[in-house]
């Protein structure tokens, strides 16, 4: 059915500042401060500074401020190489270090600060390695980052206080925040489940990702990028943020699928963004934004309504990994339900709109399966999954290959190296008949794994690696 698959590469697109809006460059005449307006759709927002290799006596700060007052700090001593933050609301500022990671054992060659969810990081880049050397969440100090009056307000600055010698700062770039690692990698599709190629048949295809900040849910957020695997690159489009129907502000909700439906797209997502699992009253839902936009550029922000996918039997508490097409006749969707947070397993549904769907089928029997992608295969239609290492024996660290026949049947696995985590089964088909490129002819497969990144503070949910399989021909 589908050729065996090797890894062909791994890339790591790490960035702290992904979407520069403002930059500049200093080779003389360093000024000792410098600001720009940088409003932004969400808050995911990111200041860098590139430094001289200087260590005088003094202190650096790099800030996010607002209209209100509220300031948002990174402060470094390049003598000391000690990283700390600093906020400031409500006219009261409190400053917040780690003992055990705040300072780097090299001189940094960055200094970063990050804005992303409810979360204000320090990072410092170290051997070109970027490292997080303080967080604080912004929850019980009185910011409403998601206020999107607030976010409209955002400045970006640094500033050099200390001896009258010239600020050790080379340059500094403003925008949004970038990522630190990709997962959850699904093909934008057309509405039919074919690969979505802007350029035509020997063109790239495009990614839907999230992008992994300094931490876990989120911190996180979508991101759209094209990938050549004849080259390999990966190059970064845009990045997608949402409105919820029944709450304001701007979310990084993840987990995406991006289809192209006629002159519009369609945008389902998981409701991510301020999940958090020790609530009594936790959940997860799956929205849906439809727009004209161009979603292949720049930064949005895009209102959503939820789509309601059917759990009948179920015993339901959340939903998420939304994947959509259009049989041509019907709708199909594939998502993932959870029993509780965290046991979950896949299920689909149809019907004649995506407003009026059934419950068709459900993967009962598994515990950590997720991914769930709908892939037409000759005259049918698969669902593909990926069975995390946390499944009953015999059902783990595999990509499992169901018919969709109202019960799922499963027929067999994608066999293809399991990397860490639990990776999503992303197949990229042959190119259509005329396309010329070296790789047209080959299935690809690409992934992710749960390799981490940023040190030790932040934890989880920095992952992963971009894992690049190609499939191969088979030895008579």
């Amino acid at each position: 059915m589908f050729p065996q698959f090797e890894v062909a590469t791994r890339l790591r697109p790490v960035a702290v500042v992904g979407t520069v809006s403002f930059s500049e460059e200093y080779d003389a005449a360093v000024p000792r401060s410098a600001s720009a307006p940088t409003p932004h759709p969400a808050p995911y927002a990111a200041v860098e500074v590139d430094l001289t290799g200087d260590a005088p006596a003094g202190r650096l700060s790099l800030a996010l401020a607002a209209a209100d007052g509220t300031r948002l700090a990174v402060r470094l001593e390049p003598k000391r190489r000690d990283a700390d933050l600093e906020v400031t609301t409500g006219g009261e500022s409190t400053v917040h270090r780690s003992r055990r990671h705040g300072r780097a054992p090299v001189s940094p060659t960055r200094v970063g600060l990050a804005l992303t969810g409810t979360h204000v990081s320090a990072l410092t880049e170290e051997r070109g390695h970027w490292v997080v050397r303080a967080r604080v969440g912004l929850e019980d100090l009185g910011v409403d980052v998601r206020d999107l009056g607030w976010l409209a307000t955002l400045e970006s600055s640094w500033s050099w206080s200390g001896d009258d010698g010239p600020a050790p700062v080379s340059g500094w770039r403003a925008g949004g925040f970038g990522r630190l690692g990709l997962r959850d990698l699904r093909l934008v599709t057309e509405r039919d489940g074919s690969p979505y190629r802007p350029d035509g048949p020997d063109g790239p295809v495009l990614l839907t990702a999230t992008s992994a900040g300094p931490g876990f849910f989120d911190t996180a957020h979508t991101s759209v990028w094209s990938i050549d695997p004849d080259t390999p690159e990966l190059r970064h489009l845009s990045d997608l943020f949402f409105e919820r129907p029944d709450a304001p502000g701007g979310y990084g909700d993840h987990a995406t699928h991006l289809v192209r439906d006629g002159d519009r797209w369609l945008v389902a997502t998981s409701t991510w963004g301020d999940f958090d699992p020790r609530a009594k009253d936790a959940s997860m839902r799956i929205t849906l934004a439809e727009t004209g936009a161009d979603l292949l550029t720049g930064r949005h922000r895009l209102p959503t309504r939820e789509l309601a996918v059917p759990t009948d039997g179920l015993a339901s508490v959340g939903v998420w990994d939304p994947h959509l097409v259009h049989t041509g006749t019907e709708w199909l969707v594939g998502f993932v339900s959870a029993r509780r947070f965290f046991d979950f397993h896949p299920a689909y549904a149809a019907g004649p709109s995506l407003d009026d769907l059934t419950l068709r089928g459900a993967v009962t029997d598994r515990t950590a399966t997720e991914g769930t992608t709908i892939l037409p295969h000759g005259d049918g239609w698969l669902l593909l999954a990926s069975d995390g290492p946390d499944n009953p024996r015999g059902r783990r660290a595999q990509y499992p290959v169901f018919a969709l026949n109202g019960a799922l049947h499963q027929t067999g696995t994608l066999r293809a190296p399991y990397p860490t985590n639990i990776p999503w089964p992303t197949l990229v088909p042959p190119a259509p008949g005329g396309a010329t490129g070296r790789g047209s002819g080959e299935w690809w497969l690409v992934t992710f794994d749960g390799t981490r990144y940023g040190g030790a503070l932040p934890g989880y949910g920095t992952h992963g690696d971009v894992v690049l399989l190609r499939g191969v021909e088979e030895a008579d």
